[in-house]
């Protein structure tokens, strides 16, 4: 199948307006970290599903139809009257950082259950990939359990991008705790060099990461932005510079299309990779994320396999 299931929240990202006409202007765009990366990976060539929750509102059916153009399998992205779908103000600095308001007590995605996941059925080849903003004290986390129990049993890989929201959870230190109780059920982690601290407590980079091989994990890799990546196995590590723009102009999604590129390379050419084939995923995966900055909005800005190669 080599098919990679993203789970988790699908919301609207509402993008303030960058110009002087327009400063007052918010710009609807489809995202949310799970969509992200499975926008990523189906627009590269790859086969991608997103579970999540919509809310039966005009944003629930432009995100299902967002994902759909993408070419995202929408089978398990469910509706429900309960609740709205999540939304997200972001605003933008001169260098394109972000910070987001959110909209969601509870939404949609919140109320996703285990038993809407009772029917999902993972095969050896596939992808179960996950983060950490619906790991709250709800009904997605149930669901989460259920699906990496799954995936853990089919022989799946899991993969876990922590992707801390603070202003998500009413105390940082259970995010953090949570975090760490996750870690050791995924065989890959992508964590960024500030998450990296925050989650190990370890201000050396190398303690840190060694501290993260626990449980199933098998590849650590650590983004640090401009200053490019470094994949991490239990015997090696690799680094990659980063792809240096011209100016970035909006770095949402640029994480979660990284790591769908990685997740993609490896669904394709297998896991058990050498250096210099690792090095090459950074690479492209560093490309891939180029991309996304140079445009506004996560999805809208995603190049699809050709446009990566034309540049490698």
């Amino acid at each position: 199948m080599k098919k990679i299931y993203a789970l988790g929240e699908a919301l609207i990202d509402f993008t303030a307006g960058q110009t002087e006409a327009d400063k007052n202007a918010f710009y609807k765009n489809a995202g949310g970290a799970p969509a992200n990366v499975a926008a990523c990976v189906a627009k590269l060539g790859g086969k991608s599903c997103v579970i999540t929750k919509l809310g039966k509102d005009m944003f629930g059916e432009f995100l299902k139809l967002t994902l759909e153009k993408a070419g995202v399998n929408t089978d398990y992205v469910y509706f429900t009257g309960e609740a709205n779908t999540a939304l997200a103000f972001v605003s933008l600095g001169e260098n394109g950082e972000r910070e987001f308001t959110f909209y969601r007590s509870p939404s949609a995605d919140m109320l996703l259950s285990d038993d809407d996941v009772k029917n999902i059925v993972f095969d050896k080849t596939d992808v179960l990939h996950f983060g950490s903003v619906d790991l709250i004290d709800a009904p997605v986390r149930v669901a989460h359990d259920a699906l990496i129990k799954k995936a853990r049993d089919s022989g799946a890989v899991i993969s876990f991008d922590p992707n801390l929201r603070y202003s998500l959870w009413k105390d940082k230190n259970i995010l953090l705790q949570t975090v760490r109780e996750y870690i050791p059920l995924a065989d890959i982690i992508k964590v960024s060099d500030d998450e990296l601290r925050d989650i190990t407590g370890i201000a050396d980079d190398k303690t840190a990461i060694k501290s993260l091989f626990k449980g199933e994990v098998k590849l650590v890799i650590v983004t640090k932005g401009a200053r490019g990546a470094i994949a991490f196995t239990q015997k090696s590590d690799v680094f990659v510079p980063s792809v240096k723009v011209e100016k970035a102009v909006d770095t949402t999604g640029a994480g979660d299309s990284f790591i769908g590129a990685v997740l993609y390379q490896l669904v394709e050419n297998g896991f058990n990779t050498t250096e210099s084939e690792l090095k090459k995923i950074l690479t492209y995966a560093n490309k891939t994320a180029a991309f996304v900055v140079c445009g506004t909005g996560a999805i809208p800005s995603m190049p699809d396999r050709a446009q990566v190669f034309e540049e490698l």
